[in-house]
């Protein structure tokens, strides 16, 4: 069994790492000071989702084959950085129409959904997952595997947690101007720039 002061730190760490900027909880600020926090919620519970699949990959070994095969590297990266490019195109296109678009609000299970491919197309996330977890495993105290899945289980549940505190600040300080016409016009245009920048990082990203 991991022992507990690891625990902790691992808690810490993981806690640090769900509050440093990043596409996911930008874009869970973003539409929670739009749209409420429910909204932000829902793609909270998809990007959290999405972790069971990179632990799933790394459990399994298969993100460090997948690290050793440049070419499936340079698909999956591409995947994510056309995913966010598209986010920021529709976030634009919002901005230019005044106001919110549907395709890029959505119902709260397409918000759930997005979460989800957002996580899921990013290679970042299953990479980071391999190179963090297992500095928190040792092989003495048990089965790595089952401690790997012990330890991704805490990191999703911080960042639940953390993300969906975010979404309900970014509710209550983004007021009634964020959610009227004016004030989501700039927020999807902001929100649709940092997307953009965020795919192009990607793609020029070495992984």
């Amino acid at each position: 069994m991991i022992a507990v002061d690891t625990l902790i730190t691992f808690t810490l760490t993981s806690v640090l790492l769900a509050l440093a900027p990043g596409p996911d909880n930008l874009y869970v600020v973003a539409r929670s000071a739009a749209h409420g926090w429910r909204s932000g919620v829902m793609i909270t519970l998809g990007l959290c989702t999405g972790l069971f699949g990179h632990t799933a990959l790394v459990v399994l070994g298969v993100a460090s084959v997948l690290q050793a095969l440049p070419l499936a590297m340079t698909a999956l990266k591409l995947l994510g950085a056309s995913y966010l490019l598209w986010l920021g195109w529709a976030s634009l296109m919002a901005a230019r129409r005044g106001g919110a678009a549907q395709a890029v609000n959505g119902q709260e299970g397409s918000l759930y959904w997005r979460g989800l491919a957002m996580n899921i197309s990013n290679p970042k996330v299953f990479i980071f997952f391999l190179a963090f977890l297992p500095q928190f495993a040792n092989p003495a105290a048990g089965s790595v595997s089952v401690q790997l899945v012990l330890l991704a289980g805490i990191f999703l549940l911080v960042s639940l947690v953390v993300f969906a505190a975010m979404a309900l600040l970014a509710d209550v300080l983004g007021g009634r101007w964020l959610q009227s016409a004016v004030g989501q016009r700039w927020l999807n245009g902001i929100s649709g720039a940092v997307f953009i920048g965020l795919a192009i990082k990607l793609v020029m990203a070495q992984l």
